[in-house]
C-alpha cells in the first residue's frame, strides 16, 4: 500500500435480503467509514453476481471503494468485524492490492485473530515489497498458531 491506497468492500446479502435492503445498509457502513481516519469511501455500482454464485442463486451485493492509509487498514477491519454483526449480511470481503479477507459472522475471538494474521501478512508483504526483496515469494495462508498446536508439531 501506497502512503494512501484504495481497497474495495463487498457485501454480500444475507439469503433473505434484496437489493435495496443492501444497498441501505451499504450507505450505512459508507457513513461509519467516514468518520474513521479514511480519505474518501465511494460507492461502487455492480449488478454482476459473485464467483461460485449457482444459477438462479440471487445475491444481494452492495461494494465500497475506500482510500486509507496503510495505518487505518486495522482501524477499518476492526470496524468490519463489530459492524456486521446483527446486519443482514451474510459477509464481507475486503480486497487490499492482491490480498483478500472475508468476514463472516463468526466469534469476536475468531474474527480478531483472522484480522490480525490478515493484517500482519500484509504489512509483511508490503515491508519485503518496500526492501526491493522482489525474489521472496509474498506471505499466504498466514494465522496465529496457539500454543497448543505450536507444541504438539514438534511432537
Amino acid at each position: 500500500m501506497n502512503s494512501a491506497d484504495s481497497i474495495t468492500v463487498t457485501l454480500e446479502g444475507a439469503p433473505d435480503s434484496d437489493q435495496a435492503e443492501l444497498e441501505a445498509v451499504t450507505l450505512q457502513l459508507r457513513t461509519a467509514l467516514l468518520e474513521l481516519e479514511v480519505d474518501r469511501v465511494e460507492l461502487i455500482r455492480s449488478w454482476d453476481a459473485p464467483h461460485g454464485a449457482k444459477p438462479g442463486e440471487v445475491i444481494a451485493l452492495g461494494a465500497l471503494a475506500v482510500t486509507l492509509s496503510p495505518i487505518a487498514l486495522r482501524g477499518v477491519l476492526r470496524l468490519l468485524e463489530v459492524w456486521i454483526v446483527g446486519r443482514p449480511v451474510r459477509k464481507v470481503r475486503v480486497v487490499v492490492g492482491d490480498d483478500s479477507i472475508e468476514l463472516e459472522q463468526a466469534s469476536p475471538l475468531d474474527q480478531r485473530r483472522l484480522v490480525d494474521a490478515f493484517v500482519e501478512t500484509h504489512l509483511l508483504n508490503l515491508r519485503l515489497q518496500q526492501k526491493g526483496e522482489s525474489d521472496v515469494k509474498p506471505v499466504t495462508g498466514n494465522r496465529p498458531v496457539s500454543e497448543t498446536e505450536d507444541a504438539s508439531s514438534d511432537h
